[in-house]
């Protein structure tokens, strides 16, 4: 006679915990909650992209002298500039041009216990003399189409000038991040930097990292 065996079925992980905050998936009664409420991001904002590790991991090792006021240029579900928010106590702004990602955002901040402001904009649309409020300025998978490469390249220009002390851009190594990237350098100067992060959470890629101070 065969006896028939079951093994127990893994719990679903519906969070994961990275350098101090907590990260939903999908899954997580929040983000399905937003979901319910009819809320559907269209310009990829439909979850937290592993870029962003790249940028919390290297502020966490190389942290800035001093922050107060931190952009999240594309923000997306917002866990770059909530983990400024926790890490730093910084006051954060959270710019997206899809208002849909904020309810998204909102969840992530309310499990992580803090807050930020959202500002609906396009890159393009953003003036230096805003860009004069921050002293950090973060931004992951922002330049994943081709037109995308002369909008970020000019807010990066624009931030530039307006004195923003130190600007963080992460992306998986598109062909469309480097051609960004390579502009800013020439005009500007700055570093990019291969990031890996190993273990449970892995993610690889770049970041454009340019110390204006």
């Amino acid at each position: 006679m065969t006896i028939a065996t079951t093994q127990a079925k893994k719990p679903r992980v519906t969070e994961r915990k990275f350098r101090g905050v907590t990260m939903p998936t999908a899954g997580h009664k929040v983000i399905r909650k937003v979901k319910r409420e009819g809320h559907e991001p269209s310009i990829h904002g439909t979850k937290l992209w592993r870029s962003s590790f790249l940028i919390m991991d290297y502020l966490h090792k190389h942290p800035p002298e001093s922050v107060s006021n931190v952009l999240d240029a594309g923000c997306g579900w917002g866990i770059t500039g909530i983990w400024c928010a926790r890490k730093f106590g910084a006051s954060v702004v959270s710019l997206d041009a899809d208002p849909a990602v904020f309810p998204y955002l909102n969840a992530v901040a309310e499990l992580n216990k803090v807050t930020t402001t959202p500002m609906v904009q396009r890159f393009e649309k953003l003036k230096k003399s805003q860009l004069a409020a921050f002293d950090l300025l973060v931004a992951a998978d922002v330049c994943f189409w081709d037109e995308l490469v002369k909008p970020v390249s000019k807010l990066i220009d624009r931030a530039i000038d307006a004195g923003v002390g130190q600007i963080v851009i992460a992306d998986p190594e598109r062909p469309t991040f480097h051609e960004m990237a390579e502009k800013v350098i020439n005009r500007h100067g700055g570093d990019l930097i291969q990031w890996g992060l190993q273990g449970k959470l892995k993610a690889t890629g770049a970041l454009l990292v340019i110390n204006n101070q």
